[in-house]
């Protein structure tokens, strides 16, 4: 955590708390059904403008963990890696 703050902090581009946010997108968009999935593979889906792309919280993620130690980026690709299954 003291990896993911301190990047949080020195990163123009990410502010306080984006990673805890992008995992917890992320986390909501995978546990979703399948054929809900598909759907916003193939239409879209209207509610991302107001409560995030889980898309582009995946992106930022492995954007994170390439930014990290390997030890702690290895803690990450773990949780991530779970979700993405």
């Amino acid at each position: 955590m003291s990896e993911i703050v301190r990047l949080e902090r020195t990163r123009s581009h990410l502010r306080p708390g984006d990673v805890g946010a992008a995992v917890r997108l992320w986390k909501d968009h995978a546990h979703r059904p399948e054929r809900e999935l598909w759907d916003d593979y193939e239409y879209g889906n209207v509610h991302w403008e107001c409560c995030g792309d889980p898309f582009e919280a995946r992106t930022l993620l492995s954007t994170v963990m390439q930014a990290m130690s390997p030890r702690h980026a290895r803690e990450l690709r773990q949780i991530v890696a779970r979700l993405d299954e």
